[in-house]
């Protein structure tokens, strides 16, 4: 029983994060249109987004790392997410930690604790996606499947 419990317990939490809604301040203006009724200084999130991989590019990460906690963050990555927002750069966190619910409060608290807006989270691309860092990734050279190394 005790077991029926806690999977109760783990989809009710999941199904409060993924209800949750997220916004950052961001430059970018709405549409001015006269019969769109929202008011015209509210920002909204342009389209395309930059997607910052979180273990081991924005935070330092190694295997010996706790999956409870998340690293230390990386100066010059956090460096530059910052720049990024404060051009109205619409940025994800994208983690593999996105697939489970409980890591997304553990993920905003440390958002928090290092001055970084609420900013959204996910582990899926899709075609608004522009430009992905990430610690783990090969470049390939579009439409041909070269790669594209650092000798």
């Amino acid at each position: 029983m005790s077991m029926l419990n806690s999977i109760k317990k783990y989809f009710k939490k999941a199904k409060e994060e993924v209800s949750k809604e997220y916004s950052i301040n961001s430059p970018v203006q709405t549409s001015s249109r006269k019969d769109e009724s929202s008011d015209s200084s509210k920002t909204a999130l342009p389209k395309v987004w930059t997607g910052v991989d979180l273990d081991g590019t924005l935070a330092y990460y190694d295997r010996m790392s706790a999956y409870d906690e998340v690293g230390e963050p990386i100066p010059g990555m956090m460096t530059l997410v910052k720049k990024m927002i404060n051009n109205g750069i619409r940025v994800k966190i994208f983690t593999a930690r996105a697939q489970d619910p409980e890591q997304l409060s553990i993920i905003r608290k440390w958002m928090k604790n290092n001055n970084l807006p609420e900013l959204e989270i996910t582990n899926v691309k899709d075609y608004n996606m522009h430009r992905l860092y990430d610690d783990r990734c090969v470049q390939v050279e579009r439409n041909t499947g070269r790669l594209i190394v650092d000798n």
